[in-house]
């Protein structure tokens, strides 16, 4: 029995992170899965949450910060985000340090991700412009 839930436990370790996008509507984050339960915050469209657990129509997610809440499921959509970690970050043309500079993020700004090249992401902002940000620069990969 030990060897079972060591086993469990270091298969657990090893499952890939899964991050999902709050919808186009902003999500109420509870400390409980339970509409009656206390609200504890509301995250804005499109900011990205890491998964911890899914329990029927709710996720218990965490957020940039770190802290831990429950959403009910359908509040997340299907689009992929990342949000800027550092005070400013630069979005080039292409996945290089030497590439033209497109635009540059703030930190907290929400990024729709496109794809991932290697260390580089390739995003769109809300405005429409699309380029290339370092992985380093953002959370929620």
């Amino acid at each position: 029995m030990l060897l079972g839930m060591l086993l469990l436990a270091a298969s657990a370790g090893a499952a890939a992170l899964e991050f999902r996008t709050v919808g186009p509507a902003a999500a109420v984050l509870y400390d409980a899965p339970s509409l009656q339960a206390s609200k504890l915050f509301i995250l804005s469209p499109n900011y990205p949450v890491e998964v911890i657990v899914t329990l029927d129509q709710w996720m218990k997610v965490r957020d940039a910060s770190g802290a831990l809440a429950w959403i009910e499921s359908n509040k997340l959509g299907d689009k992929r985000s990342v949000l800027v970690r550092v005070d400013e970050a630069d979005i080039r043309s292409q996945p290089d340090d030497a590439a033209p500079l497109v635009f540059k993020a703030e930190r907290d700004v929400a990024l729709e991700l496109i794809a991932v090249d290697g260390a580089w992401l390739k995003i769109k902002h809300r405005d429409g412009l699309i380029g290339y940000i370092a992985a380093k620069d953002v959370w929620g990969i």
